[in-house]
């Protein structure tokens, strides 16, 4: 197939683009920095020669949007807002604008948009939108409405002849460096890999392969459009998520953190304890539904699978921030 991811030089993008060539598919990447024959320039806001690759292509994977991993401030939530609204409007322009739009647009969105719960998982169907949690700090509304603002462009966007769907991901698991698997693992060998604030809250995750494989499967099921939520089956309690990952990584200690030593961290590192401490039991009800079967349901066989292909970290990096994958 002939598919477009625009944005797809983060993270997210080299998990896809490395997946999805092995895959024998032909892709084009857009980005703002070319380095790959394969790559085109555009800047996430306009139109522009960029336009002609959608036209015709299969399928299109948006994946523009700057890190959430930052303090929430004022500057940088508009940042974030904005790279996410500009980019999945100019994307909806050009689909529109096309003679052969594309079967089918993947939108990034976040597992983010569920609520702070310890209780009830959250699936698509029966899944709380956050924003009003009594025991969640009032700033984590910002993350709500960033996201309810991505998915209502994509909803907007005037594309009847291309199916949408929203990707509501939890965090991606890859043996990159600079990855959520790669930071927990340095913080790990440091014995910083403990529960943080009593480790309850609980943590969604996906194994690249089925990040990958399941955007595959949402590509060739016309059935499928709206919200679907790109994680495993089986959350777990970050205690337990730590701890798994840490027998995988051969490291024994894990030293515990309270919330105010998360605060201080979170402070010196630039970022927002909500990436440690919101509570995120999220589900992929219409994924299991539709038939999809993942190659790592459960996070045991997935650790053990990442920490075998990781590369050798012997030198941890000073100060590694608790980057939780680009949402977008």
């Amino acid at each position: 197939m002939r598919i477009v991811i625009p944005g797809g030089t983060g993270h997210l993008g080299a998990v896809l683009e490395r997946g999805l060539l092995t895959a024998g598919h032909h892709l084009t990447v857009l980005t703002r920095n070319p380095s790959r024959p394969h790559h085109l320039h555009w800047d996430g806001r306009t139109l522009g020669p960029w336009a002609t690759a959608i036209d015709g292509a299969d399928a299109v994977i948006n994946l523009a949007g700057r890190s959430v991993s930052c303090r929430p401030t004022p500057k940088n939530l508009a940042a974030m807002t904005a790279s996410r609204i500009d980019s999945t409007r100019v994307v909806g322009q050009a689909i529109a604008a096309s003679a052969r739009p594309p079967a089918v647009w993947l939108q990034a969105s976040t597992a983010t948009i569920y609520a702070h719960t310890h209780g009830c998982a959250n699936d698509e169907a029966t899944g709380l939108i956050g924003g009003t949690e009594p025991d969640a700090p009032a700033h984590w509304r910002a993350s709500i409405d960033l996201a309810l603002a991505w998915e209502r462009a994509l909803d907007e966007a005037e594309t009847p002849g291309t199916r949408k769907v929203a990707m509501r991901s939890a965090m991606v698991m890859s043996p990159d460096r600079g990855s959520v698997f790669d930071v927990l693992s340095k913080m790990s060998a440091l014995g910083l890999g403990g529960p943080v604030a009593g480790g309850r809250q609980f943590v969604s995750w996906i194994h690249e392969a089925d990040f990958t494989r399941a955007i595959e499967f949402l590509i060739g099921r016309d059935d499928l459009a709206g919200p679907v939520n790109l994680a495993a089956p089986h959350p777990l309690r970050q205690k337990d998520f730590m701890r798994i990952l840490r027998r995988s990584r051969g490291h024994l200690i894990g030293l515990p953190a309270t919330k105010w030593m998360a605060e201080l961290g979170a402070l010196a590192l630039r970022t927002d304890t909500e990436l440690l401490l919101k509570s995120r039991r999220v589900i992929p009800g219409r994924l299991e539904a539709a038939g999809y079967e993942f190659d790592y349901p459960a996070w045991e066989a997935a650790a053990r699978d990442l920490a075998r292909r990781r590369p050798d970290a012997r030198q941890v990096a000073g100060g590694a921030a608790m980057l939780l994958a680009s949402r977008a």
